[in-house]
């Protein structure tokens, strides 16, 4: 019997869940450097939310981010979360644009491209994947799980298939929120495993208490891989502890040659990191197993809770948190993850605040119904339809093939833009002129600071 693999996500996702993404590359590395000695089968290090807060927080250059922990980390593959046709931004970029971020991604050190659509809609990541294995690099598809009456287990077999026909390398269960019971998991993967011929990855989030649990059930209906995070980096709103999962699958067909007290000295490095970003921290103790009924992601909620404080509206926390399952409901069941968890959020934050139900639509909510985010596999409100409707006309293609190709428009408006503020010439970098496409306001700033 092989061994599990572990993708260690401290980095990234760890990063992102418990202190909302906002550890600086200087205090990134140290840790990396120890992280590449102990033998994952990958490191999430780039890609969710990264790649804004490096530019809109940290003034930090998210290309030069990666460089760098791929320096740091040459012995082990550096994984990346890429939103498929969306990238690591929050709309639909065109084919080109996908295809020059995938390519320089792949340059830079991204070896395993973990790619999911929010609607769980196939064609808005089929060419993303096809351009991973044009570049020889780990093509991964996520399936963003969630639950709800029309979410069953043939569901995601289905959709597991429609995958691997696409010609994928493994594919991967995304449980943002923490939702996947140990015997619900166990159940899944073991008619995968089935029903599959590639390997199997899991990613499960800790905010219900779950998460350890359903790992070791996974392993042992016969997972290839999972998602852990270094201890001190570990629950809430987080993942499972590395240094716990390793230890129960000592003495076991599962045991995996790990050294805890390399692990124990990552952890106390981190447990001082934690310390310094305290102010970033969320305010989930233990764990919320009403997740279980309001399906709100860790990433989601540290962000909210941070949002709400800045406005100054703390005190609508909990009735925006209940709202959000409701809007959730009236578009069919959507799975709450980036950016759709972002656009559910908002209107649910509106509608508390308005005091009545969509009283006005987002021009996000509205084009998320009409199509532009791709098909919603659940039946959206009809009242929300007709209301989205006098906004926008809906379409029914893939929303990428109306794009038209604009890399060169982008390099031309950038360096217009560096010409008029006395700037050094930003575009001639493409990768800045990726960052320029994304995120345009937030990559003005950093050049302006450093250019």
């Amino acid at each position: 019997m092989s061994n599990v693999g572990i993708t260690e996500v401290v980095l990234r996702d760890g990063n992102q869940s418990l202190l909302a993404t906002r550890i600086s590359l200087e205090d990134l590395l140290p840790a990396a450097r120890q992280l590449d000695e102990i033998g994952y089968w990958s490191i999430e290090s780039w890609g969710g939310a990264t790649f804004d807060v490096c530019l809109r927080h940290l003034n930090e250059d998210p290309w030069e981010r990666l460089k760098e922990l791929k320096k740091a980390m040459p012995k082990t593959p550096q994984q990346m979360l890429l939103r498929g046709q969306n990238l690591v931004g929050y709309k639909h970029f065109s084919d080109q644009i996908v295809s020059k971020f995938i390519n320089k991604s792949a340059e830079n050190g991204i070896d395993v491209f973990r790619i999911f659509d929010a609607l769980n809609d196939i064609e808005n990541i089929r060419f993303s994947l096809e351009q991973v294995k044009e570049n020889n690099k780990h093509a991964q598809a996520a399936m963003a799980y969630t639950t709800s009456p029309i979410h069953n287990i043939q569901y995601w077999i289905d959709l597991a298939k429609s995958m691997e026909d696409i010609g994928i390398d493994s594919i991967a269960i995304k449980d943002m929120a923490g939702i996947l019971k140990p015997n619900d998991a166990y159940r899944l993967i073991s008619k995968l495993k089935e029903e599959l011929s590639i390997p199997i990855h899991m990613q499960t989030h800790a905010t219900t208490g779950m998460s350890t649990a359903t790992n070791l059930k996974a392993i042992e209906a016969g997972i290839d891989n999972i998602d852990t995070s270094i201890s001190s980096m570990s629950m809430t709103y987080g993942h499972s502890s590395t240094e716990t999962v390793v230890s129960m699958l000592q003495d076991t067909d599962f045991s995996l040659d790990f050294d805890l007290l390399k692990l124990d000295e990552i952890s106390q490095y981190f447990k001082n990191i934690r310390n310094k970003y305290s102010e970033f921290e969320g305010s989930l103790k233990g764990v919320d197993v009403q997740m279980l009924v309001r399906q709100v992601p860790g990433g989601m909620l540290s962000n909210l809770e941070s949002q709400l404080k800045q406005m100054n509206l703390e005190d609508k926390l909990e009735a925006v948190i209940q709202e959000i399952p409701r809007v959730r409901k009236d578009l069919g069941y959507l799975p709450l993850v980036t950016p759709v968890s972002q656009i559910i959020g908002a209107q649910a934050l509106s509608n508390i605040i308005d005091g009545e139900r969509y009283k006005k639509l987002s021009i996000e909510l509205t084009k998320l119904i009409s199509g532009y985010y791709g098909k919603i596999f659940g039946q959206v409100e009809d009242g929300l339809k007709e209301k989205a409707k006098l906004e926008m006309e809906p379409i029914e293609t893939r929303p990428a093939d109306d794009l038209v190709d604009d890399f060169d428009q982008l390099k031309e408006d950038l360096s217009k833009f560096c010409s008029k503020n006395s700037l050094k010439d930003a575009s001639l970098v493409d990768e800045n002129v990726l960052s320029f496409a994304l995120f345009p306001y937030s990559s003005t700033d950093f050049f302006k600071n450093n250019y």
